[in-house]
């Protein structure tokens, strides 16, 4: 499992340096390879983390994004983010190397660097709490799913969302552009269409679901949404 994690990381970020590089026209770009080098080095350590403390959760994860029984709604859902951020890495490709429409200065890419970080660490911290954290909407009765109210999930239902915000703030400041910071709205409502979509799901299948939404009113921001 772990070569096919690391696998499957090389695989995935490389598809993303194609995806800044080219249309940047020159490997010239050092918050590039700082983005990339951050993601694959911090992917791949919790990934193996994951295989040591819940292997049945990174199995999950290293599964298809689109899978049999999966709701209709979930795959298209999950084709338009995918498609979203492609068109996003390309986009701020243009804007910070090839026509340079913005630059954000180095302080800047600091703290993109630590939002990155961050949204790692939310999104680890939120696996290592729920083992059902799969990638796709579905109930997950062959592996005994159970609502869980503990962790970061004690303070927002969705915490793996809201460790994504961070990230769509943290890599257009450490790719250097500011104009990528404009798709943000768009990533918020597809994300906040997948709560809704999951939220339905799971209160449909998962006994206790009601309750714990009852008592834990925030989905992905506290005192907001």
């Amino acid at each position: 499992m772990a070569r096919k994690l690391i696998l499957q990381t090389l695989i995935w970020f490389g598809g993303m340096g194609l995806l800044l590089f080219v249309p940047a026209g020159t490997l010239d770009w050092p918050g590039a390879w700082a983005f990339l080098a951050e993601m694959v080095a911090l992917s791949t350590v919790t990934g193996l983390l994951l295989a040591r403390h819940d292997p049945a959760l990174l199995a999950e994860r290293l599964g298809s994004p689109i899978q049999e029984g999966q709701p209709t709604a979930d795959k298209f859902l999950l084709i338009s983010i995918f498609l979203a951020l492609a068109g996003w890495l390309v986009f701020m490709a243009l804007d910070a190397v090839r026509f340079r429409w913005s630059n954000a200065p180095d302080w800047a890419q600091v703290i993109g660097a630590l939002s990155l970080a961050l949204s790692i660490w939310i999104g680890y911290r939120a696996m290592r709490e729920n083992s059902f954290a799969a990638p796709v909407v579905k109930i997950q009765k062959e592996r005994g799913q159970t609502v869980i109210t503990t962790g970061p999930y004690s303070y927002v239902r969705h915490p793996l969302y809201a460790g994504a915000l961070f990230l769509f703030i943290g890599v257009p400041l450490l790719l250097g552009s500011w104009w990528g910071l404009a798709p943000t709205p768009v990533f918020v409502l597809l994300l906040v269409a997948r709560i809704l979509l999951e939220e339905k799901t799971l209160r449909a299948g998962l006994e206790g679901y009601d309750a714990y939404a009852a008592r834990v009113r925030y989905r992905l921001v506290p005192l907001i949404w």
